[in-house]
């Protein structure tokens, strides 16, 4: 025998020993990270919504909210922190630390303001992290029922022959974009006319002070069924099951699509056993026939998905409008 060969054979052991201790060391931070994953939420979760209540990301958020309270013992909590088009809420999830209890409420606005906003405190795209859709959601363009314009056709026709003589109003940087991507497509020239909510928006089209208005489904639907306001069209690619006879602009100008959507974020570092957790829970949500049916009588549809299909909508949805805001030459009102 090598007389080396004992002493050799004395170090296999603690070399061995070693190798499992440091591939035990290893595992620690993965199995730390389930054990924090199956422990989550432990304590109540606040999803932060930078809109008002009682709106349609309100309600999104609300039923969304306790159906994850309800599956998961804790309770969300839906934090309003309306302003600056919603910036406000994002850089406060934004500069959170990523631990899964304070949640985004991503709206189609923060992929609107990713360009139209020159100088933010937060990069949207790096610093929330997607978790999972919730609805998609239609604007209808609308018209007094005693307006002499009643389809898009001729609204492209009186648009193009009056120049600058027709207005629309709208209530967000989404309405906004829907119409300038609409004059940008068909070589109109719209006058838009920003209101700060539907409401105010639909008071003065019903009193014929704008001609028209782009509003979204769960305002101006039930107006269209008691005749009080007159639909044109329909901004998504497919009809809203809301009003099924009603066309959709893309009937009129291919290629046509804008709509506003809704979904959760979370901050850049969330561990991805809690977004993987908190997406499939919303998504059994999305799935669930009750809830379904309550974001359908918004006049949405629901938006379900791994948080990479968000991320990709987020993205695309993103560069679309980007590409609008600059031919536009959009800036924040």
């Amino acid at each position: 025998m090598c007389p080396n060969s004992h002493v050799m054979a004395n170090l296999k052991l603690p070399r061995r020993q070693f190798l499992q201790l440091a591939a035990g060391a290893a595992a620690l931070p993965a199995a730390s990270r389930i054990a924090r994953a199956q422990t989550y939420p432990n304590r109540p979760v606040r999803l932060v919504v930078g809109f008002p209540a009682g709106g349609t990301a309100d309600i999104v958020a609300r039923l969304i909210g306790q159906w994850l309270s309800e599956r998961l013992g804790q309770q969300f909590v839906i934090e309003n922190r309306p302003g600056a088009a919603s910036n406000i809420a994002t850089e406060t999830v934004a500069k959170a630390v990523s631990d899964g209890y304070l949640l985004l409420l991503v709206a189609a606005s923060n992929a609107v303001n990713v360009t139209l906003y020159e100088k933010l405190n937060f990069d949207f795209l790096r610093d929330i992290r997607p978790v999972a859709g919730l609805a998609r959601s239609s604007f209808f363009w609308t018209t007094n029922p005693s307006g002499t314009v009643g389809t898009i056709p001729e609204l492209i026709a009186y648009a193009k022959a009056n120049p600058g003589k027709l207005s629309i109003g709208g209530a967000s940087a989404t309405q906004q974009v829907a119409v300038e991507l609409f004059k940008m497509m068909v070589g109109a020239n719209v006058l838009y006319v920003p209101y700060r909510g539907d409401a105010q928006g639909l008071t003065d089209l019903m009193g014929r002070q704008v001609e028209f208005y782009l509003g979204g489904a769960a305002a101006v639907v039930e107006h269209v069924r008691a005749g009080r306001l007159r639909a044109l069209a329909v901004t998504t690619a497919t009809r809203s099951e809301a009003l099924p006879d009603i066309p959709t602009i893309a009937e009129f100008v291919p290629g046509y699509e804008a709509s506003a959507f809704f979904g959760i974020g979370a901050p850049r570092n969330t561990a991805a056993e809690i977004v993987e957790k908190l997406n499939r829970e919303i998504n059994a949500g999305l799935a669930d026939p009750q809830v379904k049916a309550r974001i359908a009588a918004l006049g949405t549809a629901v938006l379900e998905g791994s948080s990479a299909d968000f991320g990709k909508l987020i993205a695309n949805e993103t560069e679309k409008w980007g590409n609008v805001v600059k031919f536009a030459g959009m800036k924040p009102e």
